[in-house]
């Protein structure tokens, strides 16, 4: 258990932009730091990370929080592993406990999978350096491919003694299920029988975006044609082969740096550039790219130079991943290495500068180096050339941007001497065909006869305070612990919070939203201490639904240009008129009571049946009108009913 002092110095010290940016590439817009959410797929960025208020805020999907909830909801952490992640990000001390075996069985079934991956990194790395076998076999197989330890390290590299269930027992004598062993991959289970996957391999392990380990590769070194050269794990509630890269970890603050992604097909072409000092690269493990791998580089930039070996067959192959990244709306280059080299073994054989300028001067883009591949292979063969032409426009449609797309189109008419205006009729024809096939229009007659025929209006309820009681909420909690200047000699300074809460409390006034009610009943009640809350109070409450309440109502996604300021134009915002915006939202609120109490005084007079009780609900309404004509004088309203 973790004191409530130690947590609230870690809720304080976190800076939700450097915990966010570790995982979404940001980038400042006044005040405020914005990107592509890491929630759900957008071109567009609707992420708001605000450093002022401690906050994060989709105005997309609806996600939103504070560093806690961040990693939570992205890193699918405990409450207590975040608050443990940022201890150990800011070096804030916690006293860990050491895990019993009956413990390390109470763990979530997530959780337990993470612990039995990291407990199998140990042991692998304990193999590599401090067993005759891993010294003489793994540790051998990296030093000649000429990797240094602290590079070993890194990356946590070992080898998998080979016994049948040499890990596997070693793990179960500390504590470890079977089960999770089975799920995670590292034990094969058959019948009676249990032993190793990974046995006299060298294993790679492969990291999340926070660094823990999810899943392994590992390659065999004996010659043997009845086993595969490579064996990785299976899919698991941790590790979906399909999302990750591998080395992303290691290199996601590299390539925004770079704002650019180099991206390499294995493990050692990722570990040797990474220790000649190139490091914003990851590999996709041999596996094919997806969408979701595509979108994982995008968080960070926007750029891919794709580095193949020399090959082409290799690149032919690789065409429809490609394409994939151009519908992303990414920018994709080429780099061919020389026949029989690949990213390791060049490395390993040129200094850093020779391949960095190799890199700067073969990157060809994607869309020219395709069309001058493919018209090598046509040569003069015409049927060859118009299949090559559609191919090249079918890549070309798939750029979202209208203007590259007009570029490639120009510059794809140059180099293979075909008249623009025919390829960007074949564009069109292609576009026109998605459209159709994405948009499911109905037939124009369908349309006529729906077009007017819905004559439903929206029901709105007059007497649901609901909204004037959420402006009310959002201003304490936005400018609670702000002062109120005094309008004469003698009157004394007031926040915020106390104008609001002494006026609503001497009314003795209710919210309908309990989640509002217990906002400002804390508010109410800290007031009594002589505290006044801040917002960030709200952010992380123990109560989530009252935390992700308070966001909401605190996140904007609009922010006051700097062209006023810069121009010395003054512009009237709410928080230079705290008074008036407190006034106004208390006197709307008190409005719709009186609506409230005024209808209900009216069903009063309809059920009556004593004329005495009668005349004083007459006259009860009557005074509830005329405190309603006074209110909304003063908030610059005419009342017509």
């Amino acid at each position: 258990m973790i004191k409530p002092q130690t947590i609230q110095e870690i809720l304080e010290t976190a800076r939700i932009e450097e915990v966010v940016g570790v995982f979404v590439s940001l980038r400042k817009r006044g005040m405020n730091h914005i990107g592509l959410c890491p929630f759900h797929n957008e071109k567009t960025p609707s992420f708001t990370v605000s450093p002022s208020k401690g906050i994060y805020k989709c105005f997309g999907c609806g996600k939103a929080g504070n560093s806690v909830n961040f990693l939570m909801e992205h890193e699918h952490y405990t409450y207590p592993e975040a608050l443990r992640y940022l201890a150990d990000k800011y070096q804030i001390e916690i006293e860990e406990e050491q895990q019993t075996p009956e413990q390390v069985k109470a763990l979530s079934e997530q959780e337990s999978l993470f612990h039995v991956t990291s407990f199998a990194q140990k042991y692998f790395s304990n193999n590599l350096f401090n067993t005759e076998e891993g010294k003489a076999i793994g540790l051998s197989y990296f030093k000649e491919r000429e990797f240094k330890e602290d590079t070993i390290k890194k990356f946590q590299l070992g080898y998998c003694i080979d016994k049948w269930e040499g890990f596997t027992q070693h793990a179960l004598n500390n504590g470890y299920k079977l089960t999770y062993l089975e799920k995670t991959g590292l034990t094969i289970v058959k019948e009676d029988k249990k032993y190793d996957r990974f046995r006299g391999r060298v294993v790679f392990p492969i990291h999340n975006l926070s660094g823990r380990v999810i899943g392994y590769g590992a390659r065999i070194l004996k010659s043997d044609s009845t086993k595969p050269k490579y064996v990785n794990s299976p899919e698991s509630e941790i590790y979906n082969k399909s999302k990750v890269l591998y080395g992303i970890y290691f290199s996601r603050n590299a390539i925004i740096k770079n704002d650019n992604c180099f991206l390499v097909e294995g493990y050692t072409d990722v570990i040797s550039m990474h220790q000649a000092g190139i490091e914003n690269v990851v590999a996709s493990s041999g596996t094919s790219l997806t969408t979701d791998q595509i979108r994982l580089i995008k968080r960070y930039t926007s750029n891919v130079t794709i580095l193949f070996d020399g090959d082409p067959a290799g690149v032919k192959a690789s065409f429809r991943g490609v394409d994939m990244i151009l519908e992303q709306g990414m920018n994709v280059k080429i780099v061919l290495f020389p026949e029989g080299e690949d990213p390791d073994s060049y490395v390993r054989t040129n200094r850093i500068s020779e391949v960095e300028k190799f890199i700067t001067k073969g990157a060809n883009d994607f869309i020219i180096f395709k069309t001058n591949l493919l018209l090598k292979e046509s040569a003069n063969d015409p049927i060859k050339k118009a299949s090559l032409i559609k191919e090249i426009v079918n890549s070309i449609a798939l750029i979202p941007d209208g203007i590259f797309r007009s570029v490639y189109i120009r510059e794809c008419s140059n180099v293979m001497e075909v008249p623009e205006q025919s390829l960007m009729n074949e564009l069109n024809r292609i576009l026109r065909r998605r459209y159709k096939t994405q948009h499911k229009i109905p037939p124009e007659e369908e349309i006529q006869q729906t077009e007017y025929t819905d004559e439903k209006q929206i029901q709105v309820d007059n007497f649901d305070c609901e909204y004037k009681e959420k402006d009310i909420i959002r201003l304490i909690l936005t400018y609670g612990d702000k002062t109120i200047p005094p309008d004469g000699e003698g009157d004394l300074e007031i926040t915020v919070a106390e104008f609001i809460v002494n006026d609503i409390k001497n009314d003795e006034l209710i919210f309908q939203n309990p989640y509002y009610q217990s906002i400002f009943d804390e508010y109410v009640s800290e007031l009594e201490k002589n505290d006044v809350p801040t917002g960030k109070y709200f952010i992380n409450h123990p109560d989530n639904k009252i935390a992700k309440l308070a966001i909401d109502l605190i996140a904007t996604p609009y922010e006051l240009s700097k062209y006023w300021e810069k121009n010395m134009i003054p512009v009237a915002s709410e928080s230079n008129k705290l008074k008036k915006a407190a006034i106004s939202s208390i006197l709307s609120f008190k409005d719709k009571k009186v609506d409230l109490l005024m209808m209900q005084a009216l069903q009063e007079i309809k059920e009556a049946k004593d004329n005495e009780e009668i005349m004083l609900l007459q006259h009860k309404y009557q005074n509830l009108k005329r405190i309603s004509k006074e209110i909304n004088a003063r908030l610059g309203r005419v009342i017509t009913k």
